[in-house]
């Protein structure tokens, strides 16, 4: 001690077994992290994204839809077996009809034309909704609502300049797509016939099918010679 304290060149050897000391650990450490977000996966970088979706029943029937009078539907996860473990990104509402409509009595009658009815359905989850129309041109017709909470643009992709868990955030609903899922379906009706043949539209027997959208995915470091 009384050396160091003297000697200047005691001075310089303790001060450069310091610097190392306390520079080489956090040298490995910052070299560690960097291998972390660009080896090993994490870190910002270029990502490729692949998946599917799988669609999972939740309800089907068939109800009559008063020209006017919506129908109302309620549903839940709970009713699919294993949901809590499934990446729920959306809901499909498909939805199919007929026409009901009836034509009247006369000389004129068998010219009259079928009116095209307008089917609109909607599907909810929380904030999520979507709504989509269809019509029964030629006397049938079908169509298909979707309603999503993941950003589907990333399938398929090469996503630059984010995180593995940022992209995550986006394609992974985190249970946020267990719970209640509201349905509805209305119908405008539109009784057609010609003149001196009246017909009569009070509405339209609607088939309808829910199913779950679940996503399956991989995220993983993009190399320009896989493509």
């Amino acid at each position: 001690m009384d050396d160091l304290k003297t000697n200047r060149d005691a001075q310089i050897t303790v001060a450069c077994v310091a610097f190392f000391l306390i520079s080489f650990p956090v040298y490995f450490s910052i070299a560690a992290s960097g291998a972390s977000g660009t080896t090993l996966g994490g870190g910002v970088a270029d990502y490729q994204v692949n998946g599917e979706i799988e669609y999972i029943m939740v309800d089907s029937g068939t109800e009559y839809v008063a020209d006017g009078t919506p129908w109302t539907g309620m549903f839940s996860s709970d009713s699919v077996s294993g949901a809590e473990d499934m990446n729920i990104v959306g809901i499909r509402l498909s939805l199919s009809y007929g026409e009901d409509e009836t034509g009247g009595e006369g000389p004129f009658c068998p010219g009259g034309n079928a009116g095209a009815d307008t089917i609109s359905g909607t599907a909810m989850h929380g904030e999520f909704n979507a709504t989509a129309d269809g019509q029964n041109n030629g006397g049938s017709g079908d169509h298909e609502v979707v309603t999503e909470w993941y950003n589907s643009s990333m399938v398929g992709a090469v996503v630059t300049g984010l995180s593995m868990n940022d992209i995550k955030a986006q394609i992974d609903a985190m249970g946020a797509g267990l719970g209640q899922y509201d349905v509805e379906v209305s119908v405008a009706a539109d009784a057609g016939g010609a003149p001196g043949c009246n017909h009569e539209d009070n509405g339209e027997e609607v088939s309808y099918t829910l199913e779950l959208m679940v996503f399956d995915y991989t995220i993983a470091p993009y190399l320009e010679a896989d493509v």
